[in-house]
């Protein structure tokens, strides 16, 4: 009996050997897992963010020289931490100020060159470009200057043009644009974009990417523009529609450029071009023209049947001498709108027929505390939609607004017609 009792034994240590070396393999595992984890995490913070994200960092170079040499951030994240380090703690906030709006030190001199294209240029654009950059002791010297000379100094823009015979396309490359004129008040600088635009028909409509506090941005953006015949190309205007960015109202309209491609030969290849900036010519008629509205009030059912018929000597609002119009039509009742509708855009024309039929429910017995408005505004998919005119008609209403109100609370169930002048919007 007793080898008996002496395997039993055995046997019940056993899984008690098992239990230990599992708990054992467990704490390994677990902190092996825990050190993989933070060795990656540690390895992730250290590598240096992709570009489209590196404008997000304060205090680091977002405007390059290059675009295309894309290590350079990394060298300059290097030199900087080497710097740094050799600084005190309290000269920071001091070597922050020292900087210019782009991120560096002001004291070096900049360079003329931005993009290895521009190494073409002849001394004389060289000497423009030098006249026209902006430093921090110029901003401040411009505060002193006269509203008229801060008017015409707007920058200049630097592209160039080209036309691919084999791929049928036309290529423009907005490089960059120097000494714009500072937009935000509080921070003296811009966070300046462009919207180009080909001219006339106004199909292609392209936008560069927006790059922050800078009064000398580097955009290096191409864009290709595939089924435009050569031959058609000397006929094309470019529109190019420099703006900073606002993130809480407008954008700000710095000025614009226009280029003509009449005369242009495209054939021998790339062709580097620079224009001042000018301030945006925005063509405005002495009138706002007219609409013709026609107005029917149905007693019975308590409707009103608003149908909104032409428009016509439309003013140019843009710089073709086109607008692209429709009509925006807003009930209100007690002063607040209470219902909208909308007609069609109608394309390049000043002269628009519309023929469109709206009919409002009416929530009170009569007009006496109704009004409608009507907005007439040129279509615009690049930016937002500028307002031509407007009109309003109720019984507050004066001159032949009043009159067709009027008319139309008298002789219900009859459809009057009437053309009306726009007023500004």
């Amino acid at each position: 009996m007793a080898p008996i009792s002496a395997s039993r034994e055995e046997f019940d240590e056993i899984p008690t050997v098992v239990g230990i070396f599992s708990a054992f393999g467990l704490v390994f595992t677990v902190s092996l897992f825990a050190w993989i984890c933070c060795q990656r995490k540690s390895s992730k913070s250290n590598k240096t963010p992709p570009y489209k994200f590196v404008h997000v960092l304060k205090g680091v170079d977002i405007y390059p020289e290059n675009l295309n040499s894309k290590k350079k951030f990394g060298a300059d994240d290097k030199s900087e931490a080497k710097s740094k380090s050799m600084m005190p703690k309290n000269s920071l906030h001091l070597d922050l100020e020292k900087r210019d709006l782009n991120g560096n030190f002001s004291k070096t001199t900049p360079k003329i060159q931005s993009s290895p294209d521009l190494e073409k240029l002849t001394p004389k654009h060289f000497v423009e470009r030098e006249k026209d950059s902006v430093s921090p002791e110029s901003l401040k010297s411009n505060t002193s200057l006269s509203s008229e000379e801060k008017q015409d100094k707007l920058g200049t823009l630097f592209f160039s043009l080209e036309y691919n015979f084999e791929k049928k396309a036309f290529v423009v490359n907005i490089k960059e644009a120097h000494g714009l004129p500072a937009m935000d008040e509080q921070s003296m600088t811009s966070d300046p974009y462009i919207k180009m635009t080909i001219l006339p028909e106004k199909k292609h409509k392209v936008k560069t990417r927006v790059l922050r506090k800078t009064l000398d941005p580097a955009f290096d953006e191409t864009f290709t523009f595939y089924g435009i015949p050569y031959s058609q190309v000397q006929h094309l205007i470019l529109h190019f529609m420099i703006l900073s960015f606002d993130r809480f109202s407008r954008d700000d309209i710095i000025g614009e450029v226009l280029i003509p491609l009449e005369g242009i030969e495209l054939s021998e290849g790339r062709m580097l071009m620079n224009r001042e900036i000018i301030k945006r010519n925005v063509r405005k008629s002495s009138g706002r023209g007219e609409l013709l509205i026609s107005l029917c009030y149905q007693s019975t059912t308590n409707t009103l049947t608003v149908v909104v018929l032409k428009a016509r000597h439309l003013p140019k609002a843009d710089v073709s001498g086109l607008s692209d119009p429709y009509v925006k039509v807003n009930l209100y009742h007690a002063k607040k709108r209470i219902s909208k509708k909308k007609t069609h855009v109608k394309k390049c024309t000043p002269n628009a027929v519309f023929n469109e039929l709206f009919v409002f429910d009416i929530p009170c017995e009569g007009l006496e505390d109704i009004s409608i408005e009507f907005l007439v505004l040129d279509s615009d998919r690049g930016s937002r939609n500028e307002i031509i005119g407007r009109l309003t008609l109720g019984a507050s209403a004066e001159g032949t607004s009043g009159e067709h109100w009027k008319e139309i609370c008298e002789y219900p169930r009859r459809q009057i017609a009437k053309w009306h002048m726009l007023c500004d919007g």
